[in-house]
């Protein structure tokens, strides 16, 4: 009987067929994203604890405590509590830049998109207690954590930016007054929401009125709005 080539002899021991060997997984994207997570977490918690207590008062082991995180990583990712001020002061300023650029105001009316950066600025104010708070803190120490940054300068120029553009198409449709400062305009529109917040304990208390009432904030926004109109509409 004949055989084919392949057959096996009687006796003689049969070839182990190799075996495609199984891919190990890549462990890099799963620590990165870990990596990520425990930032995004110690971040949370250090603006939590930097708004309620400053600089001065926040302690590291409470944050990474908050954060389900080893104080160690604090250092090993922010170098510690004066630069992780620092990022999370970043961070709160990046987060108000980028709510005001999705208003996308230059598809608006001069007019109305005036009125509606101005509604916004009071309403971030207000639904985020955390950041004025943290500003708060900055000045208290002369801004020293911001004067390295390299992010802070790229927001505040390109806000500015964007409203020196907003003025431009007001006054060439014939709405805004002409040399209205950009710089002056955007620290005034802070300026009216920041200070009644801030101080609305005290005020309250040396006006007889309270300031987070729904009529007192209704008829502030109101005011807002009217007092950057007449500085800015003809």
């Amino acid at each position: 009987m004949s055989r084919t080539p392949n057959a096996v002899r009687r006796g003689e021991p049969r070839k182990k067929v190799a075996e495609p060997e199984a891919a190990l997984p890549n462990p890099a994207p799963s620590r990165t994203r870990d990596a990520e997570a425990t930032q995004k977490r110690i971040l949370a918690a250090a603006k939590r604890e930097f708004a309620m207590n400053g600089l001065a008062g926040a302690r590291v082991d409470v944050i990474a405590e908050k954060a389900e995180a080893n104080k160690r990583m604090i250092y090993h990712y922010f170098g510690g509590k004066e630069a992780l001020f620092t990022r999370v002061l970043e961070d709160a300023y990046t987060d108000l830049y980028q709510a005001e650029q999705s208003l996308k105001l230059d598809h608006l009316e001069p007019v109305p998109a005036l009125e509606t950066l101005v509604r916004f600025t009071w309403t971030y104010y207000l639904e985020n207690p955390e950041f004025l708070t943290l500003v708060n803190s900055a000045n208290l120490y002369k801004a020293v954590h911001l004067r390295d940054s390299r992010i802070i300068p790229v927001i505040s120029q390109s806000r500015l930016k964007r409203l020196q553009s907003l003025l431009d198409r007001g006054e060439k449709a014939g709405v805004f007054r002409s040399g209205v400062d950009a710089m002056q305009l955007n620290i005034t529109i802070a300026a009216i929401g920041y200070y009644y917040l801030t101080n609305r304990f005290t005020g309250s208390i040396i006006f007889n009125c309270d300031f987070m009432a729904p009529q007192s904030l209704k008829k502030r926004i109101a005011f807002n709005i009217e007092t950057i109109h007449n500085i800015v509409c003809k």
